[in-house]
């Protein structure tokens, strides 16, 4: 038995529960049960696969590196934090928590923009750069390993095609606590 495809989902007489759909759930069949179980390993085991990899070769976590590596490809080395965040799929809280680790180990600095309200540029340092030079290699090396090599060419594309796809349907149905109201007070 599993959660995505429970065996019996009757629940006692006035037994209080989580809120009652208005539809009984559609549950996934083998196929798409088995689809999901292997994708969801993807997103859970890769990412830790990675994070260890970059602590143990570099000393940095992989969502560290994403937002030095982001700073990199960026003009001028400089990003708005809710740009950064976004690039980097980040909830604005964490990347500050992120960016205040990297800007003590000088690897970033934040700057305020001036003009009304609160928007925070992020800059890649020189010393961050370097960093992001040095560890390149190894990252891509674990990417490859872990992931590039292993598929089929033709798996890329459709993997590019699913990761967009999934990708906008987040984006759709998801809310990022804040987010709405600090567009509308152009805070970032």
């Amino acid at each position: 038995m599993s959660s995505i495809t429970p065996r019996n989902t009757a629940r006692p007489t006035g037994q209080p529960g989580p809120e009652t759909p208005t539809e009984a759930p559609r549950w996934l069949d083998d196929q798409q049960q088995s689809a999901w179980r292997a994708n969801a390993a993807i997103m859970i085991r890769l990412p830790a696969a990675l994070d260890a990899r970059m602590q143990t070769e570099a000393g940095l976590t992989y969502f560290e590196y994403m937002v030095l590596s982001t700073l990199s490809e960026a003009d001028d080395h400089t990003l708005r934090m809710s740009a950064l965040a976004a690039r980097t799929s980040s909830s604005l809280p964490r990347l500050s928590q992120v960016a205040g680790r990297l800007e003590k180990r000088g690897f970033l600095r934040r700057s305020r923009v001036p003009g009304s309200g609160r928007r925070t540029n992020a800059t890649l340092t020189d010393v961050g750069y370097a960093k992001v030079v040095a560890v390149a290699p190894g990252h891509v090396t674990a990417v490859r390993e872990y992931f590039i090599d292993v598929l089929k060419p033709d798996d890329l594309a459709v993997l590019e095609r699913l990761g967009t796809a999934v990708g906008l349907a987040i984006d759709r149905n998801t809310l990022v606590p804040g987010a709405a109201d600090s567009a509308s007070r152009g805070t970032e």
